[in-house]
């Protein structure tokens, strides 16, 4: 692609980082950027700024929140006693939408992947064995994406959490092998969890 400005390519190519953006859209947005008053642009690159000098993770859950705690974890209206866990902020986001769980989460930040060198080290598996040793949890929701990264995951927590003696269920199968919870209707997404079945019983199946 040739460009008439360095800055204009520079912006381009920036944009073009950011995940699903090749550069012909990555030139749309920054063309749409360069077409708006001075003072929306400041409050766009402010805002991204802002965001990333301030945002937290719970210390808690590990979700993306504006507090040490989140909302969800410090909500009196939240069933602390049961706890769901996912992979990452989308899936919190995904499973809130469907108005089908009002349990608290643990958000492990990603899933465990040995050809992406991704080990349980390098997720937050140890908080969720602190919470479980914490008592008063009465079951753990593993809802993680149905694919092999998800599965091996899964197999590995169910070993971790197994000689708590509290029921581990996951996601009933109405999500197709190699989907995403995000990308899940929220009517399937929803019925899924509701439906949710004991992970020995998944295994066999």
């Amino acid at each position: 692609m040739n460009f008439s400005s360095k800055l204009l390519e520079d912006a381009v190519n920036e944009f073009s980082k950011l995940p699903g953006v090749g550069q012909k859209t990555a030139l749309r947005l920054v063309l749409h950027l360069l077409n708006k008053e001075q003072e929306e642009v400041n409050q766009f690159g402010n805002t991204i700024i802002k965001l990333k000098q301030h945002i937290k993770h719970c210390s808690t859950c590990h979700n993306i929140s504006d507090y040490v705690v989140c909302e969800i974890c410090t909500s009196p209206k939240r069933d602390k006693e049961t706890i769901c866990v996912v992979e990452d902020t989308r899936d919190v986001m995904a499973i809130e939408n469907t108005g089908q769980y009002f349990g608290v989460y643990h958000v492990l930040g990603g899933l465990i992947s040995p050809m992406d060198g991704v080990g349980p080290s390098d997720l937050f598996i140890d908080g969720l064995v602190a919470r479980m040793a914490a008592g008063g949890i009465k079951e753990v929701i593993l809802a993680l994406s149905p694919n092999m990264e998800g599965d091996t995951t899964l197999f590995y927590l169910y070993k971790r959490l197994k000689e708590f003696n509290v029921p581990v269920t996951t996601i009933a199968r109405g999500i197709a092998f190699g989907g995403e919870l995000e990308y899940t209707d929220e009517i399937t997404l929803g019925r899924s969890i509701v439906t949710r079945v004991p992970y020995e019983t998944a295994m066999m199946k």
